[in-house]
């Protein structure tokens, strides 16, 4: 395999687009759907290895954002047709979803539209399709619409600040990802923010009807979370959870909104005991 920094970019060609993605390691594919702002250069390298030991890690970049052509959708249920679309320029018959942030927002779009496709959905860091009870925190909304996040805004939008665990984790996860990486590729512009506040609010208003199909899904979900997340709280799922056939739930303590970059070791051992045994 591979070393992470060696990865070339590839391009699928959609026909009206194409979409720029990175591919890890061998097995059954996993496609990681992305956060709020990140590109194919903000995931934790150590994360991505670790996967890519077990799975055939796809990463990529969605329309209009990082190195993709086209223009990127308020819609998350048009965003997640990246992920439709990639897989069939890539020829998978199925495959796995992992999203993290607004990445599981269309993640979980992804599975309820293509369950065909989707055998697995992993969700990071994220919160369920409808009105949930806890909002945004005041402190994600102040570090997160920043043009250039620095170190101490990724200590409080994806760690637990007041944890020295965490702050410890924070560090090295920066490190890892900052050794190579293309700042300039990330959006920074309030027009592009406003794209996926646009798709998160048409999540929570649920048109589609995602939440009760949320509880009725026979494809395995599980959700990792940390117990402070300042961005979607991890208390939004319990009224869902309980309700749900085939799922699953783990809270890290002293963790933010980026469990897998705290613990991505742990986190790569939980998935593959749930893919193994769940199904």
């Amino acid at each position: 395999m591979k070393k992470f920094y060696e990865t070339e970019t590839h391009f699928a060609d959609t026909g009206d687009r194409k979409i720029a993605y990175r591919s890890y390691g061998k097995g059954k594919t996993i496609i990681f759907v992305n956060r709020f702002r990140g590109t194919l250069d903000t995931w934790d390298p150590l994360f991505i290895t670790m996967m890519a030991k077990r799975f055939n890690v796809i990463t990529f970049d969605y329309s209009g954002i990082g190195s993709s052509g086209g223009t990127m959708a308020p819609d998350i249920a048009i965003v997640a047709k990246d992920i439709k679309d990639l897989a069939d320029w890539l020829k998978l018959g199925t495959f796995m979803v992992l999203g993290w942030s607004y990445g599981g927002l269309v993640a979980q779009a992804a599975t309820l539209l293509y369950p065909n496709l989707v055998t697995h959905a992993i969700l990071l860091g994220t919160n369920p399709p409808g009105q949930n009870e806890v909002p945004f925190e005041q402190a994600f909304l102040d570090a997160a619409l920043k043009p250039l996040n620095d170190f101490e805004d990724e200590v409080v939008l994806f760690f637990e600040p007041k944890s020295e665990r965490s702050r410890a984790a924070a560090k090295a996860s920066h490190e890892r990802i900052h050794k190579k990486i293309d700042v300039k590729k990330i959006p920074s512009t309030m027009d592009v923010f406003q794209v996926y506040f646009a798709g998160g609010d048409g999540f929570r208003e649920d048109v589609l009807n995602f939440r009760e199909q949320l509880k009725k899904t026979k494809t395995p979900v599980l959700v990792i979370s940390g117990d402070h997340d300042i961005s979607f709280a991890v208390e939004n799922w319990y009224p869902v959870i309980n309700q749900m056939v085939n799922a699953q739930l783990i809270v890290y303590s002293e963790t933010g909104h980026g469990p897998q970059h705290q613990y991505p070791e742990l986190t790569t051992k939980y998935i593959i005991n749930f893919v193994k045994y769940m199904h």
